[in-house]
């Protein structure tokens, strides 16, 4: 049996286990034989995520989860697959990933991306199960209390566990987000609101999709929170942003027939 290497109690992080990187955090959540995966990356890298969970001796058909933190391929291309390989265990996620994947919608999923000639194989997969803010996941003495998060994607999930959040695209410990992008839906005022709930939340560890887990610390996302608030009126984040105050300086500057300042 391979050791389990747990970084909270109950809480495997697969790329950490594995000690390589396998794509996007996918974490594995155990108790009293019942275990989940949050979210389960890419389809080519699901054999050796599935070899080592057999080799920790965690049953196949004892997973009762596979969570969908939100659509983005990256996170749920093997999303199909796992569920042919584990049958018992239910496909659960918020309504809007739930539409997405049913459909194989390409733009949003980022599974297409033709200015930069990305085209990823995203199978179409129906989710057993719709969970948004206020719904608790059981796994054997364990809760998890869902989060809608929205501002990365309309979708996006975080699920907090006592002191710890899976906190998905939400923040890295850079201080970085998740894409902001209006092709993928995203809502820089929805961001903000997340972000300051995270912040102001007791968590004391914050479980990102992708990089390091880290401290939910005060300064990081304070410094996060300020620079997305400037986003909302730059012109750089297109119509993601709520508005461009040059603009109201040019109608200004036209009706007085101001010209070009010195």
């Amino acid at each position: 049996m391979l050791p389990r290497h747990e970084v909270f109690p109950h809480v495997i992080e697969m790329n950490l286990q594995a000690r390589r990187r396998l794509g996007c955090a996918i974490y594995m959540v155990h108790d009293a034989g019942e275990w989940m995966l949050i979210d389960v990356g890419y389809e080519d890298t699901l054999d050796d995520m599935i070899g080592i969970i057999r080799d920790m001796d965690f049953p196949l058909n004892q997973c009762k989860y596979l969570v969908a933190t939100h659509a983005d391929v990256d996170h749920i291309q093997g999303l199909k697959r796992a569920k042919e390989i584990m049958p018992n265990a239910q496909v659960i996620g918020h309504p809007q990933a739930a539409e997405l994947l049913a459909t194989g919608e390409r733009v949003m999923t980022y599974a297409e991306i033709t200015a930069q000639g990305i085209s990823i194989d995203l199978p179409a997969v129906k989710f057993d199960k719709l969970i948004n803010e206020g719904d608790v996941l059981t796994l054997g003495s364990l809760k998890l209390d869902v989060w809608h998060t929205p501002g990365h994607a309309p979708a996006q999930l975080a699920f907090r566990m006592g002191n710890i959040l899976f906190s998905g695209d939400n923040i890295y410990r850079d201080g970085c987000v998740g894409n902001i992008d209006a092709h993928h839906g995203s809502d820089i005022p929805s961001f903000l609101r997340s972000l300051t709930r995270i912040r102001n939340s007791d968590v004391e560890w914050l479980l990102p999709s992708h990089g390091p887990i880290f401290r939910n610390d005060r300064q990081t996302l304070d410094a996060t929170i300020a620079r997305l608030t400037q986003y909302q009126h730059m012109a750089d984040f297109g119509t993601c942003a709520v508005d461009w105050p040059l603009l109201d300086e040019w109608d200004a500057e036209l009706a007085r027939g101001q010209g070009p300042k010195a």
